[in-house]
């Protein structure tokens, strides 16, 4: 099971204890996974599809609750296409289909006439309570998550810009929360990218397993991630100590090769031994080795001076 379909399993388990939750977790999932059609004299049939049977099941069960009003579920079958099962849930104009469009925010009045809104309804999402609920149906309806091993990217995709906008508003309601928008293949995107966001969604959602397993990854990958730099970092120091070395050793050959070695100092002379004996090591061991030892400056003046020496040759 994908994380994505992990995060959906546990968030259809969720059942809203406040009547005005259900009403906003009905709206948000009706929003994104639901459509309209017309069956004559004006009225409407709404068709709700989703691919995972526990959310068909959480959510004719919810719709029985709150509305007591019975959902047609039909299973429709890929076929040759391969796209695997569709759970169709289906409600007529006997089954007051009208008065769930109408309390959902998705059917109103202007100037008295009907119209389909495709915004999300301000009354419905009030409480805080409400807006977590509100997400959470949407993210069931369209929403996917990706492999927190691989990526941190959730989305929610919405079928105008209005109800996009809106639920970008809706989500930047909470504290420390952000969501970007984008229009791709004439739907619109709503997006987070940001790690700590989406761990917050989760958890505003009421996915708090999932929450708990991204955070579990997030280290790892930190974690991972601080060990490749450090040992990149000592890789780095250990080419820039081999180049050094190599070019102070040169310095001393060419001392050695004129005659001028013997003529040094004996503090530059031992220096100059040691770092023929000790190649690979840093200027802080280098000084370890002397007696008395030296600080790493100290050593570094020394060598600085035999190259200088040898510059004069």
């Amino acid at each position: 099971m994908s994380f994505s379909s992990s995060v959906k399993s546990e968030l259809a388990r969720v059942e809203p204890e406040k009547n005005c939750c259900q009403l906003a977790d009905i709206s948000g999932f009706l929003r994104t996974a639901g459509s309209l059609r017309l069956v004559g004299g004006g009225k409407f049939r709404i068709v709700i599809s989703t691919s995972d049977p526990a959310i068909a099941r959480h959510y004719k069960k919810l719709i029985k609750n709150y509305f007591d009003t019975p959902t047609e579920l039909e299973i429709e079958e890929g076929g040759n296409l391969g796209k695997g099962r569709k759970y169709i849930l289906s409600i007529g104009p006997e089954d007051r289909s009208e008065q769930i469009l109408r309390e959902t925010g998705i059917l109103m009045i202007r100037q008295g006439n009907d119209y389909i809104s495709d915004g999300i309804y301000d009354r419905i999402v009030k409480s805080k309570c409400c807006r977590k609920a509100y997400i959470r149906g949407m993210f069931l309806g369209s929403g996917t998550i990706s492999d927190p091993r691989k990526s941190y990217h959730l989305e929610i995709v919405c079928n105008t810009a209005t109800l996009a906008n809106d639920l970008c508003k809706l989500i930047n309601t909470f504290v420390d929360l952000s969501a970007k928008m984008v229009e791709r293949k004439g739907k619109y995107v709503v997006y987070m990218k940001k790690s700590s966001y989406i761990i917050d969604t989760l958890s505003i959602m009421g996915a708090n397993a999932s929450r708990f397993s991204l955070e579990d990854i997030q280290l790892k990958r930190q974690m991972r991630g601080e060990a490749a730099r450090a040992t990149n970092c000592d890789s780095a120091n250990t080419d820039r100590i081999l180049d050094a070395a190599e070019a102070q050793i040169a310095a001393i050959n060419r001392l050695r090769e004129s005659g001028a070695f013997d003529t040094l100092p004996y503090k530059l002379r031992e220096i100059a031994e040691l770092r023929e004996q000790h190649p690979e090591a840093s200027l802080t061991e280098l000084g370890e080795l002397l007696e008395p030892p030296l600080k790493k400056s100290g050593v570094n003046n020394r060598l600085k001076k035999l190259a200088d020496a040898a510059e004069g040759l």
